[in-house]
């Protein structure tokens, strides 16, 4: 079973799938097709985090494939003279990109867990990018939306806005040959091609020329890392996450230690007490982000304290049942007194019992909307993804501190929240989420429609979701939820807004040995297909 944001590279990965791979080879596959299909988000210039459980061994592992931030990059490189955070430059510009990171985590899946050779994996990719694939409303949507930032590089346009500044029409073919080269010279040559070849000396040169930071230095110094997973027991279910530079499952499974001291099914889904006690835990957590999450290769991180059902407990116990507690009287907790919007996430589950849930991103969509000349490559914009000041809200409105604020070298922190849950050590459910700030609160919900709620996967995809942050003070809310509900809970002292919607899941569970799957309607064009 294979689920991803896009129907073409879901196909990609079935067909690997079909012809014998294990669900690494096929999600491989799928993130390199990306790159082509999904340019928004799918990328080589990005980075991401890939959760893999292995069927023959049972253990479950996380690959970190985060961005870095070059090693010219200063602490206070986006602060102008005003001391004021320089939003264009830390979002828009040459300086907004970290070392991506996709290209060498993908690379090492395949090598460590897959089956398949690099070339094989890579074909697919290439095809699509030299042949060409037709375009969709939703692309065509999205380029046009990103078309301010893009116009800044003249490999974008090229590329994207080729028809006197207009993108290719619904149905129009759109071929990407630089991009198709650049996948060659990887095919051929190893991700050595992308850190160390003719791609990383193409990157180079163009920062050079942009006086952007990144070097060949920087490039062939980049490594992927496998880490231990953070996991924890929710009502006899075993969750499994990315640990940090990922503030996601840390903060996932704290909310479901949390909310595990409340009988959620009898309040009720999307009942004002459920809403209340949800959007309550929500800022907690939140808080504690703030704060105590980092690049734990640059500082301490207090992990296993964050996910204590003890520490848990204590936070439950500041939950005021009748009214909501403002932002404001809400700091940061101390778990040691007891001793970016454009992301794209694809699940694989094979035969044999592998699975993969697999998010990764550019931050924005389109990234900072640069490309570097000659290869058809999509740059991040993570950069602003660190703390640019402790205190001052990013793109995404998250506060930060001191743990994430910007070294060279460093892995900035991020929301990314693949998810495998197992049941029995049997697998169960794998999902994951884009929507920066936004896929910590998308993920946790599904899991709750599953587990308290009892939905099966597609009721629980499209269920009406909820996002509260901590900062700004606002309870966001899908408009599905209903006008009754956001007055009952403006009675508890919320300020709700309706807004956009919130996330795009895309799930597999096991019911009964079958596998279902579901691509969230939220964003039209995704697909779940097995064979």
């Amino acid at each position: 079973m294979v689920v991803s944001e896009e129907q073409v590279a879901t196909l990609v990965g079935l067909s690997v799938l079909r012809q014998g791979g294990n669900a690494i080879d096929a999600s491989v596959a799928m993130g390199f097709a990306l790159a082509v299909t999904y340019p928004r988000a799918g990328n080589l210039g990005g980075g991401g985090f890939m959760l893999v459980h292995l069927a023959k061994t049972g253990e479950t592992l996380a690959i970190d494939y985060r961005e870095k931030a070059p090693l010219r990059a200063t602490r206070d490189m986006f602060i102008n003279q005003a001391g004021e955070v320089d939003m264009e430059k830390a979002q828009k510009s040459i300086y907004s990109s970290g070392v991506p990171g996709t290209v060498a985590g993908l690379s090492l899946a395949l090598q460590k867990y897959g089956t398949i050779s690099l070339e094989k994996a890579l074909a697919p990719a290439i095809r699509l990018a030299e042949e060409g694939f037709e375009v969709s409303a939703e692309l065509r949507k999205s380029l046009l939306n990103a078309k301010e930032r893009m116009e800044k590089s003249t490999e974008s346009m090229e590329v994207f806005f080729k028809n006197k500044g207009e993108p290719p029409k619904e149905g129009e073919i759109l071929r990407q040959r630089n991009l198709a080269r650049s996948l060659k010279e990887i095919s051929k040559n190893g991700p050595e091609a992308f850190y160390g070849g003719a791609i990383a000396k193409k990157i180079a040169v163009y920062m050079k020329k942009e006086g952007g930071l990144i070097t060949e230095r920087d490039l062939t110094s980049y490594k992927a890392v496998i880490r231990k997973p953070v996991s924890g027991n929710y009502r006899g279910y075993e969750v499994y996450s990315m640990p940090p530079p990922s503030s996601g499952g840390v903060h996932l499974i704290q909310m479901l230690n949390i909310l595990e001291n409340y009988p959620l099914r009898q309040y009720g889904h999307n009942s004002t007490r459920y809403v209340h006690i949800l959007s309550e835990t929500m800022k907690l957590a939140y808080a504690d982000r703030s704060k105590h999450l980092g690049d734990p290769d640059f500082s301490t991180v207090p992990t296993q304290q964050l996910i204590s059902k003890r520490y848990a407990k204590r936070l439950a116990n500041r939950i005021n049942f009748e009214k909501t507690t403002p932002s404001k009287y809400i700091g940061p907790g101390d778990p040691l007194a007891e001793s970016g919007t454009d992301t794209t996430h694809f699940t694989v589950v094979d035969r044999y019992g592998n699975i993969v849930s697999n998010t990764y991103t550019l931050n924005f969509p389109y990234g900072s909307g640069l490309s570097v000349p000659g290869t058809g490559i999509l740059l991040n914009n993570e950069m602003d993804d660190f703390s640019a000041k402790p205190g001052t809200p990013n793109a995404y409105g998250l506060m930060g501190g001191e743990k994430n604020s910007i070294a060279p070298g460093k892995r900035m922190l991020s929301s990314m929240t693949p998810v495998i849950v197992l049941k029995d050590k049997q697998f169960f459910l794998a999902t994951g989420s884009p929507g920066g700030s936004r896929i910590i609160t998308s993920v946790l919900q599904v899991i709750l429609n599953v587990i308290d709620h009892k939905m099966n996967i597609r009721d629980a995809t499209s269920a009406s979701r909820i996002h509260h942050q901590w900062f700004p003070d606002i309870l966001y809310m899908e408009k599905e939820a209903g006008k009754n509900l956001s007055g009952q809970l403006r009675k508890k002292g919320h300020k709700v807004k309706i807004t956009t919607p919130i996330g795009s899941t895309q799930s597999i569970v096991m019911i009964n040995k079958l596998l279902y799957g579901a691509t969230d309607s939220r964003r039209p064009g995704g697909m779940a297909q097995g064979h």
